[in-house]
């Protein structure tokens, strides 16, 4: 399944209802305008194992969401770190249904999201 690069990303968590019973959020750093690539390096190197992670046959379906330019993440006002409790990019967080709304039930952040199998095992969780 291809990952979502158009999400609209509601205001908090709490009013999120998620397209599936599982989703999943990557936040990442915005792309720079001058080179096309998100600013910062953990991303780059991250996306190529989420994207492995998300565009197999039987994967759950994923999101990318950009959380600003450097200067706007820097910002402790920054609204993924304030509302969304982002704390660095990139992150991989999942998300189950509760009722009408989504609960987090497990991320991995920045290095994590390098070791393959324990990608493999955070997604294949929600199967």
């Amino acid at each position: 399944m291809p990952i979502i690069t158009d999400f609209t990303i509601p205001k908090s968590p709490e009013v999120f209802c998620p397209p599936q019973d599982t989703f999943f959020i990557i936040f990442t750093a915005s792309k720079d305008p001058a080179t096309g690539q998100p600013w910062c390096p953990d991303v780059r190197a991250a996306l190529p194992h989420l994207q492995a992670a998300f565009t197999a046959g039987d994967c759950p379906q994923a999101a990318i969401v950009e959380v600003g330019q450097k200067p706007e993440w820097k910002n402790p006002k920054n609204a993924f770190r304030t509302n969304w409790n982002i704390d660095s990019v990139p992150t991989l967080a999942r998300y189950q249904g509760a009722g009408e709304h989504a609960k987090e039930t497990g991320r991995l952040v920045e290095g994590e999201i390098l070791d393959g199998e324990r990608l493999k095992t955070f997604v294949s969780q929600s199967t």
